[in-house]
């Protein structure tokens, strides 16, 4: 007896069988149990998540002489001759190679004719958006008011193309993609059942690769079974069927990107082609991984939604502290610009090898995100006091180009001085980071911690900050989380660097959160406030020195 591939030998029989879709085979079932069946339906979801198995289920439940509970018997002679596919009562029609006019015709002219045996004449319609406007137009009225006893089945996996008329004509239903946990849960029943070793792992990186279809899962596994037959499928043999790379290397990548390295990164590329991994699928996935990073970086209960050991995780923690945000969306919508490129692509490593040494290079770029990411670079460099002078001779190396100098001490700032900054908040915001704008922006209602304010000529602003270059920002607790972010160690340092750069002396940046937000707060709801009343007034500036 020939080999029956697994998605054809486990083809669910009856509604029981179904995986992932319970909101529509519960309302199939209601209806075949009250007997309200409709005479149009529309099946419409991406591909391998049941759509003909379940017009299938369907034409035998309508079918059937003694259904159980809405569902197939499977034993009677009607059930028997559907399953076989020798029923006169169940067409099923391909509208991708039936698509014109003629073929609906013929459709039209079959309904007027009522079943030999059974209640019902069921004609599935797959891929139904592949019909020409004169077919739908053909078919228009049969849909409308066919016979008692036909029931029409279209399935689409393109639902956008299908006319208005025809669709407001149906029962829509629309499939929904599977998850990875019932695909997994899927594959391991029936390899229990087929007596086939299978890792967990590998069974949940089949499930996560199939994209939410139970068909496509099931067509990896076959694959991947026949490639080591005989032996126990691990996560090292699936990864190696299907071209995929480890996450552990992706790790290593997204290293070597941060550190501008691209000789590393080019030997990792070289790497994974010597070892035959496909790089439409190697773009794919890495995209994915640093998904998975940005989702970590955006909020603290993302755990759930990825799906990954607790290992994995925790070295996804771990390098989300080492990138920004804006850098990582830039990694990923460069990479998927590369998915749509490379798909048709006669020279897909050339295409790989480019993408990757812009990730490396954010100068190439002239966008947004590319800009952010060579300043942050650059204030990389200059925190480190490391500063590249390009020499006229290119025989130099780099390296000894650059050169690491230490930073000169700043004096510290004046009270005059810091009052000069405040007078100038506006364009001292312009300055800093685009992260910290908002948190600092005067419609923030953020106040300077003030004592002994006189409005006398709106002069002889006192800063009440214990030192005399301390600028001390008074949170209220409305305003919690910006609180927070400013006061976190490195974002702290960064903001005080940055005014310290500006007035060419030494600031220290006092962060409190207070509910009633300090005495300045009292009077006034925000430096913008602040500056209306004392800004245009004038604050007078002296020189002690004078």
């Amino acid at each position: 007896m020939s080999y029956t591939a697994l998605y054809r030998k486990y083809r669910p029989s009856e509604f029981e069988e179904v995986k992932g879709q319970d909101h529509i085979v519960t309302t199939l079932k209601n209806q075949i149990k009250a007997q309200r069946i409709g005479h149009a339906y529309l099946f419409c979801g991406t591909r391998g998540t049941g759509k003909t198995t379940i017009a299938k289920i369907f034409a035998k439940a309508v079918n059937c002489e003694q259904p159980v509970d809405g569902s197939p018997c499977g034993e009677c002679p009607s059930c028997r001759a559907i399953a076989a596919g020798t029923s006169m009562n169940v067409i099923e029609i391909d509208a991708a190679s039936n698509n014109g006019v003629d073929n609906i015709r013929e459709i039209r002219d079959e309904v007027e004719y009522s079943p030999t045996e059974g209640k019902y004449k069921v004609y599935i319609i797959d891929e139904v958006h592949m019909l020409s406007i004169g077919a739908f137009n053909a078919l228009l009225k049969t849909l409308e008011e066919p016979p008692s006893y036909v029931i029409f089945i279209l399935a689409t996996t393109e639902s956008h193309k299908i006319p208005v008329t025809i669709m407001s004509r149906c029962q829509k239903y629309d499939f929904h993609r599977i998850t990875i946990d019932t695909i997994a849960a899927r594959l391991q029943e029936l390899m229990d059942e087929e007596k086939v070793k299978v890792e967990e792992k590998a069974i949940r990186y089949i499930a996560k690769a199939a994209d939410g279809s139970l068909r496509d899962a099931l067509s990896l596994l076959d694959q991947c079974i026949a490639f080591f037959l005989g032996q126990k499928l691990t996560y090292d043999h699936v990864l190696e069927v299907l071209g995929a790379v480890d996450t552990e290397l992706f790790s290593r990548l997204l290293r070597r990107i941060m550190e501008s390295d691209v000789a590393g990164v080019m030997e990792l590329l070289e790497e994974l082609i010597i070892q035959g991994r496909e790089l439409g699928q190697f773009v794919s996935d890495f995209t994915w991984y640093l998904r998975n990073l940005l989702l970590i970086k955006s909020a603290d209960d993302m755990e759930d939604m990825l799906d990954m050991s607790s290992e994995n995780l925790a070295l996804l923690k771990e390098e989300a502290q080492m990138i920004d945000s804006e850098v990582l969306m830039r990694y990923i919508r460069i990479l998927s610009e590369l998915s749509g490129q490379i798909r048709y692509a006669a020279q897909k490593r050339i295409l790989v090898e480019i993408a990757l040494i812009k990730l490396c290079r954010p100068a190439m770029e002239s966008s947004q995100d590319a800009l952010v990411d060579r300043i942050e670079q650059l204030e990389k460099k200059m925190e480190n006091g490391v500063f590249v002078e390009q020499g006229k001779t290119s025989g130099i190396p780099q390296k000894a180009q650059t050169a690491k100098v230490q930073k000169p001490e700043m004096p510290k700032a004046l009270p005059q001085e810091i009052q000069k900054l405040i007078a100038n908040w506006n364009t001292m915001l312009l300055e800093l980071h685009p992260r910290y704008r908002v948190d600092l922006s005067p419609a923030k209602a953020i106040s300077l911690d003030v004592k002994n304010s006189r409005e006398k000529d709106g002069s002889d602003i006192l800063l009440d900050s214990g030192n005399e270059n301390e600028l001390v920002l008074t949170f209220s607790k409305e305003r919690e989380y910006a609180y927070q972010e400013i006061s976190a160690p490195e974002h702290k340092k960064a903001i005080e660097e940055a005014f310290s750069r500006i007035i060419g002396k030494e600031v220290k940046l006092v962060v409190k959160l207070d509910e009633s937000a300090g005495s300045f707060q009292n009077k006034y709801n925000s430096v913008e406030d602040f500056m209306n009343v004392f800004g245009n007034a004038g604050i007078k500036i002296e020189n002690e020195d004078e």
